[in-house]
């Protein structure tokens, strides 16, 4: 499969085979269950499997889960709290602590180890992406371990999303990582639970994640909050930005080395042929606020046609979103097929949908094409048919800047002898900002 070139190996200056890898260790792998310990052994196979890729010339990113059960540890506490203030309060003493044991291990083995903590709202923001991808290619052009976390201590969500599969799926696609390593306490993604059902059978290969068929019904322990449905969401958004997930078990963290060797180990998830780039890539990391269902026709258009999305083949409407919030858009039966920024709020979705395009200004008392998603702001999560287009369907640079021109070289009759050349140039001046402006407002 041919890769679209990475922009932070470049910055690296680093060879293609040269990989950036990202890790994700669960709460499973770094608490022992039984006592509520952290599990030392654990932590340091891992941090030596990590010196060991450094030690090959990969880039290594560490996202670690934890902070919580590290701080019910030092606290005594035997069950994990539910209320979400204690749980931040409870990230906050373990995460200085987790940090410790990282650095010493890490420092141990001759490697620097950085922390970094994120919000969902840090990589929504788009400047705030750019500088977080800035400031990891930095850090790994340091030669340091990046350690992440998601930063509870002050995440409006509830922790739900600390189980931190989609935030290192997400770290993934900023770094425009090749593999994501999702360690869990299973070995495998299964066609059934293993633990109750003897006849269940590893799935080692998904190259298409909307036919799978496989058990999915395991969830988080009392320390994490994690499962194999969040880890299918984290394939979902890895594999779309062009990384391979593999799923494999904590208590073999060397099987790392050897999946990267072509040890058939673990369930590996195959990225889309035509991985998303640019501001698509960023799509995956928005936050999402809410869905729209809708029905095959919408579906085909949208998947295998890259059009837009218009209210006549809208279903259903889920959540509470505004405009330029992104959102799940899901097929007839609620499964995830793309992401999205709404040009319109949730209550005008729902007042629009399944009425055409006609029927919009007596509804909602001003004219509108009634564009509910423009295809330049969707990121398919599945692939669909192959029509080899850009995937930013907004005019390229240069055909702006020569348009701008075009504009400001020709000025209405009689401006000339009105206002004179001074004039002809600020007139031209102002056609480039007011056509910045609404390319930015169209998301170029």
């Amino acid at each position: 499969m041919k890769r679209v070139p990475s922009c932070v190996k470049a910055a690296l200056h680093t060879s293609p085979d040269k990989l950036i890898i990202v890790i994700k260790i669960g709460t499973s792998s770094l608490i022992n269950e039984t006592y509520g310990t952290l599990n030392l052994s654990s932590l340091s196979r891992i941090c030596e499997v990590v010196r060991d890729l450094h030690a090959k010339g990969h880039y290594v990113i560490i996202v670690s889960s934890g902070a919580v059960g590290v701080g019910c540890q030092r606290l005594g506490l035997s069950q994990r709290p539910t209320k979400l203030a204690q749980k931040q309060a409870l990230a906050a003493i373990g995460q200085v602590h987790l940090m410790r044991y990282y650095e010493d291990i890490l420092n141990a083995l001759g490697l620097t180890c950085s922390q970094v903590l994120l919000t969902l709202d840090n990589l929504a923001d788009r400047s705030q992406y750019i500088n977080a991808r800035n400031t990891f290619t930095e850090l790994l052009a340091y030669g340091t371990i990046p350690v992440v976390n998601e930063n509870d201590t002050v995440a409006v969500q509830e922790l739900r999303f600390g189980d931190n599969d989609t935030l290192s799926a997400q770290v993934a696609t900023l770094v425009e990582a090749d593999y994501l390593f999702l360690m869990t306490d299973v070995d495998a993604l299964y066609t059934a639970n293993p633990k109750i059902d003897p006849t269940a059978t590893p799935i080692h290969v998904v190259e298409d994640i909307s036919s799978l068929t496989a058990d999915t019904s395991t969830t988080g322990t009392q320390w994490g909050t994690g499962g194999m449905v969040t880890k299918l969401t984290a394939a979902r958004i890895a594999t779309a930005a062009g990384c391979c997930l593999v799923i494999c078990t904590s208590a073999k963290p060397e099987g790392i080395v050897e999946i990267l060797g072509g040890a058939q180990q673990g369930t590996r998830f195959v990225p889309l042929q035509r991985s998303l780039k640019g501001r698509k890539r960023w799509l995956l990391t928005v936050p999402v606020r809410g869905a729209i269902w809708m029905d095959a026709g919408a579906m085909h258009a949208i998947r295998d046609r890259h059009k837009s999305l218009f209210p006549v083949g809208v279903i259903k409407v889920v959540g509470e979103f505004s405009a330029q919030d992104a959102v799940s858009l899901c097929d007839q039966s609620g499964h995830e097929f793309a992401r999205g920024l709404s040009n319109f709020d949730s209550k005008e979705v729902l007042a629009m949908k399944g009425k055409h395009t006609a029927e919009l200004a007596a509804l909602l008392g001003y004219h509108t094409d009634g564009e509910l998603i423009h295809r330049g702001n969707l990121a398919l999560l599945l692939p669909g048919e192959d029509h080899h287009e850009e995937d930013d369907h907004w005019p390229k640079k240069g055909l702006r800047e020569k348009l701008a021109q075009r504009l400001a070289k020709q000025p209405a009759d009689g401006a000339a002898a009105a206002d004179g050349p001074r004039s002809w140039k600020a007139r031209g001046s102002t056609a480039l900002i007011v056509l910045k402006q609404s390319m930015d407002q169209r998301g170029c």
